[in-house]
């Protein structure tokens, strides 16, 4: 210590971090050896950089000045505060030990990426309009590999084309490779979180899309049971979520969705704390007449890991979906009739064995129900019909229209 300097307070030791911070000494933090920091990255932490988070109006400007004719229309976190509301939302219920590379998709201006980068998260930033790529890898550059930044758009991934998949659509083994992350076994760790603002258009279309690949283990999950973590509008998060019995809510999209994943409400907020790319400054949240939509919703879908014990396989998965399909098609309908148009003979005995009410409504059965009924018929030869499996691929097929 000099003579007659005091030694620095809070504040001091504050300015000094910070500016050990700008002279891009950050393996060296509070004398911290580099040993320990290359520790903390293999583990999937990583030192703060100290980046700057610009504030919301800066943010939405630069969404506006990189708006182009033609974008679809999109939403973007512009503001800091919600951005470390997400953040601690994303790093919740985290276990120990070697954390999975997080996939931000659509960051634009990258207020929650340079959030989780300060929070010490690797991210993989898979951005869509290359207008926002070079301030992105900008900021790519001026760190040591805790963000890598791919042109590309992860809501048309493994589009159903011939030929060579133009930009930004691309294919997930690309997408994965390029993040450096290999497949897992199904019961394994997840090994990749994404997250994502779904699009408004086409919200319904992506959700039935991510529940075929779930269940087929295709597209995202060849890879292991990858954690979405999305903001969806309330009313499709009050679907997922719909209890037994519940009129309008509870349809096919829930049963199939709560028996493959767990679902978690993590945040709700809003629309109004989101920023578009309207020309107008417009929230264009869309209308609902039976559910409620005044917020997105942050939500977690974990695939089970216990998804494919018993009768369910990947290889059966699509005649499950169209059973579920089927029976929901009209919710008031008895369970019995609808077995009876199948033309199994034993279906009030099938009932009984499952202790499922001859008289049940579809609406009324709960998703383990359903599986229970699907494993049953299993055992039948109804499966093996023609005309089923007809209806099965036609199915298959408006889906992923």
């Amino acid at each position: 210590m000099l003579a007659g300097r005091a030694p620095p307070g809070a504040a001091g030791c504050r300015r000094l971090l910070a500016a050990a911070l700008a002279a891009g000494l950050r393996p060296l933090l509070c004398g911290l050896p580099l040993c320990w920091v290359t520790a903390r990255r293999a583990a999937g932490q990583w030192p703060s950089p100290g980046l700057r988070v610009p504030e919301a109006v800066e943010a939405e400007r630069l969404v506006h000045q990189v708006q182009r004719p033609g974008v679809p229309l999109r939403r973007f976190i512009a503001c800091p505060q919600l951005a470390r509301t997400v953040q601690r939302c994303l790093q919740s219920g985290a276990s120990p030990g070697p954390q999975a590379v997080l996939l931000e998709c659509a960051p634009g201006p990258g207020i929650l990426t340079r959030t989780l980068l300060n929070a010490g998260v690797r991210v993989v930033a898979l951005e869509s309009n290359s207008a926002f790529l070079p301030n992105l890898q900008s900021l790519e550059n001026s760190l040591d590999g805790q963000l890598k930044v791919i042109y590309g758009d992860f809501f048309r991934l493994d589009p159903l084309v011939t030929g060579t998949v133009k930009p930004p659509a691309m294919c997930s083994d690309k997408l994965f490779e390029t993040m450096g992350v290999a497949a897992v076994p199904w019961r394994a760790d997840v090994p990749v979180k994404v997250f994502g603002i779904l699009p408004q258009r086409k919200e319904r279309n992506i959700l039935w899309r991510l529940l075929f690949a779930l269940y087929e283990c295709s597209s995202i999950y060849r890879y292991g049971r990858v954690e979405l973590n999305i903001f969806i509008s309330e009313k499709e998060y009050k679907v997922l979520t719909a209890k037994a019995g519940e009129a309008r809510a509870y349809q096919a999209l829930t049963v199939l969705w709560q028996v493959g994943c767990e679902i978690q409400l993590l945040h709700m907020e809003p629309w109004s704390s989101f920023v578009t790319n309207l020309k107008n400054g417009g929230l264009a949240v869309p209308k609902s007449t039976w559910l409620p939509n005044e917020h997105l919703c942050l939500v977690r879908l974990t695939p089970q890991q216990n998804l494919f014990t018993g009768g369910l396989k990947p290889t059966n998965s699509a005649t499950f979906i169209f059973m579920v399909k089927q029976c929901l098609a009209k919710p008031r309908s008895r369970l019995t009739d609808r077995l009876n148009s199948w033309s199994l003979d034993n279906g009030g005995k099938l009932l009984r064995q499952l202790e499922i009410p001859k008289n049940a409504e579809t609406r009324n059965l709960y998703p383990e129900d359903y599986r229970r009924l699907f494993e049953a018929l299993q055992n039948s030869n109804m499966f093996t019909e023609t005309w089923f499996h007809d209806e099965v691929l036609d199915s298959i097929r408006n889906i992923n229209l």
